[in-house]
């Protein structure tokens, strides 16, 4: 399955149960609302999220039930983001034999590389696989960045490398990027604060978090930005900030777990060492989400835009 790039494409969080088991009907239900609310794609294995807990079994659990829960509507992706030049190509190897339709790739995890180092593991990876790869570039929690001079020569002998999550948190990085390389490299927002900026300075779509517990919601901000409707948009979005503002926090996966619950869409187990949220804390998320589900905005009908 060829890929697009664009709309919303939901880095999904990981279901667990009591037992700290894969939660595959819960996964399923939120996937279902995924796909009814119009996303272009299923991001698995959230790199800041729990895919470093997950063991290779549980994640091909997860790929092969998304490619069944799917069903051809939209392509699954799959993180990677190991220790080794020699895991990551294992991993890329088996996404494939899974069914996952495409990558996302990140930088060396721990490991701060130079950008030497970098460029020859993100060549390797992608040299090792027909599949179509989203490099994400996020500084500011991984450390390296990867430049418009790193990229240029990425996508000068890498084909497969089709599009960026760009996370410098620098709007105007979007611009950069669209001068420089325009389709060639396709470009979606990956910071849930900074998206209808990022869009309307050219974004193609948006790697969303908070669409794990408001699909509706982000998908419309999408359609609606891309079709010119950006004081509808802007409304949603004003609405939505403070939710998003939970997706930039080292605890955001159990912040939107606790969003999902508000939705119906999720449950709020956690897999060690990440615990539920308690007292002030808690508390705190819990009136943001209250507050917004108080005043949660009746859409327009984004889906025939």
């Amino acid at each position: 399955m060829a890929i697009k790039w664009e709309g919303v494409m939901p880095a999904v969080t990981t279901k667990f149960d009591e037992n700290d088991e894969l939660d595959l009907n819960t996964f399923e239900k939120n996937i279902n609302a995924q796909l009814e609310a119009g996303v272009s794609g299923i991001i698995l294995g959230g790199t800041l999220g729990e895919a470093s807990t997950l063991t290779p079994k549980e994640k091909e659990n997860l790929v092969k039930k998304t490619l069944e829960v799917v069903n051809g509507k939209v392509p699954v992706i799959i993180n990677i983001a190991e220790q080794s030049t020699k895991d990551a190509i294992q991993v890329a190897q088996d996404a494939f034999a899974w069914g996952a339709q495409g990558l996302m790739l990140l930088p060396p995890m721990r490991y701060k590389a130079t950008d030497r180092e970098t460029v020859v593991y993100l060549k390797e990876i992608a040299k090792s696989t027909s599949l179509p790869i989203m490099i994400y570039n996020n500084p500011v929690d991984y450390k390296i960045e990867v430049s418009l001079e790193m990229f240029e020569e990425l996508l000068a002998e890498c084909d497969n490398i089709e599009a960026v999550k760009e996370s410098t948190r620098d709007i105007s990085n979007v611009i950069r990027l669209k001068n420089k390389f325009g389709d060639r490299l396709k470009v979606l927002c990956g910071v849930d604060t900074l998206a209808l900026e990022s869009m309307v300075s050219g974004a193609d779509g948006w790697v969303a978090g908070l669409v794990a517990a408001y699909p509706e919601e982000t998908v419309a901000i999408y359609k609606l930005v891309k079709a010119g409707e950006l004081k509808e948009a802007l409304k949603i979005y004003s609405w939505f900030m403070p939710l998003l503002e939970l997706d930039i926090s080292p605890q955001l996966v159990q912040n939107i777990k606790l969003a999902e619950v508000a939705t119906g869409l999720g449950t709020e187990n956690v897999r060690a060492p990440r615990l539920q949220l308690e007292g002030a804390e808690r508390k705190r998320v819990l009136t943001i989400i209250d507050d917004a589900m108080a005043k949660r905005p009746t859409l327009v009908d984004y889906k025939s835009l």
